[in-house]
């Protein structure tokens, strides 16, 4: 039977390297690589985004204020405030309908917080949240919005 390799059969010692290609971005953010790399031992690090889990937007937490119109004014501007009539509408109208700042914050989506700053006057008035507590209230409150004290 003749040989297919003729020539003397050596062995090759070289060794030889396999690597693993890095995982994708994507693949880190996966839960199941997650609970693998936790179950292995491997350290994992999170990081939490400024505004993640927050109902608020970057641009509607402070309204822009025109730089020519804060040159031109000789006292800073004041952020408007709201109004005492304002006020006391959202908390007659809560109180009326017997809900707590907490059940009346759960039902118009934002946090009980929200429900406070706005009680005490020390909110600054925004439409979307005022069109809720409209709604869920059944008050006008938009109408009422002027500079508070």
């Amino acid at each position: 039977m003749p040989s297919r390799f003729s020539g003397a059969i050596t062995q090759d010692w070289e060794p030889v390297i396999l690597h693993k290609s890095k995982p994708k971005p994507s693949d880190l953010r996966d839960p199941k690589a997650v609970n693998q790399a936790l179950r292995a031992g491997v350290s994992v690090s999170t990081v939490k985004k400024s505004n993640a889990g927050s109902n608020k937007k970057s641009s509607s937490a402070v309204p822009v204020i025109d730089a020519r119109k804060l040159d031109e004014a000789g006292e800073p501007a004041a952020l408007e405030r709201v109004s005492t009539e304002v006020r006391q509408a959202i908390q007659r109208a809560r109180l009326e309908k017997k809900m707590s700042q907490a059940e009346l914050g759960k039902q118009i989506n934002e946090k009980p917080h929200v429900i406070l700053e706005y009680e005490s006057g020390k909110a600054i008035p925004n439409q979307i949240v005022l069109g809720k507590l409209e709604r869920v209230l059944g008050v006008k409150l938009r109408g009422k919005v002027h500079h508070g004290k």
